[in-house]
C-alpha cells in the first residue's frame, strides 16, 4: 500500500496531476474538495458565522473571502477551523484499503503531514502561469495573494519532496513526467 501526497503551490495543477496519476484506478483524497464540502454542512456554517459574526449563512464563502481580503489575519483563525476537519477526513481516507491512495494537499509541507506519506510529489509552476490560471477560473487578485504567501515557495517545498513535476508547458508535457512518475511506483 503506497500513499502519495501530491503538493504544490496555488493553482500548480495538483488536482490535474491527481487525476492522472489516479487514472480512475485509484482513490484520491483533495482537501479543497473537502473544504468545499464543510460548507455543505450546517454545523460548519453555524460555527463559522459565530466564529466572523456572519448573520445570514447565504453566501458565505464570499464572505469569508471578503473578510480575508480585508484582514488576512482572519485566514488563520479560518484554518484553526477548517484545518482540524480536513485532517480528521484525511485520517478516515488513510485507514481506506487500496493498493494506492493519492492525497491532494496544498499546505502538506506547511502542515508538517510528511509523515502520513511514502513518496511526496510537489508540483512547481510559475507564479505568472499560476495567477492567470486562478483568475481564469473566477479568482480574485488580491485573494491569490494572500493564499499563495500563505504557502512555502516552491524552493522550499521541492526541498521536502520526493518527486517535483513542473508544470509550466503544456498538458502533454505534464502527462509525460506524470506517465515517468506511474513508472516508478
Amino acid at each position: 500500500m503506497i500513499n502519495i501526497g501530491i503538493t504544490g503551490t496555488l493553482s500548480s495543477g495538483k488536482s490535474t496531476v491527481a487525476k492522472l496519476i489516479s487514472g480512475g484506478k485509484y482513490s484520491v483524497f483533495s482537501a479543497d474538495k473537502s473544504v468545499k464540502n464543510l460548507y455543505t454542512k450546517k454545523y460548519f456554517i453555524k460555527k463559522i458565522q459565530k466564529k466572523f459574526n456572519i448573520k445570514n449563512a447565504k453566501g458565505i464563502k464570499q464572505k469569508i473571502k471578503s473578510i480575508i481580503k480585508n484582514d488576512k489575519k482572519k485566514l488563520k483563525e479560518l484554518e484553526l477551523v477548517v484545518h482540524p476537519l480536513v485532517r480528521k477526513e484525511m485520517r478516515v481516507f488513510l485507514k481506506k484499503k487500496g493498493k494506492i491512495k493519492i492525497f491532494e494537499i496544498p499546505l502538506l509541507i506547511e502542515n508538517k503531514l510528511n509523515k502520513y506519506f511514502d513518496l511526496i510529489v510537489n508540483i512547481a509552476a510559475k507564479k505568472e502561469l499560476r495567477l492567470r490560471r486562478y483568475l481564469r477560473r473566477g479568482g480574485n487578485k488580491k485573494i491569490f495573494t494572500i493564499l499563495d504567501n500563505r504557502q512555502f515557495k516552491n524552493k522550499k517545498k521541492i526541498k521536502n519532496c520526493d518527486y517535483v513535476i513542473y508544470n509550466n508547458k503544456s498538458f502533454k508535457s505534464l502527462k509525460k513526467q506524470v506517465n515517468k512518475l506511474k513508472k516508478r511506483l
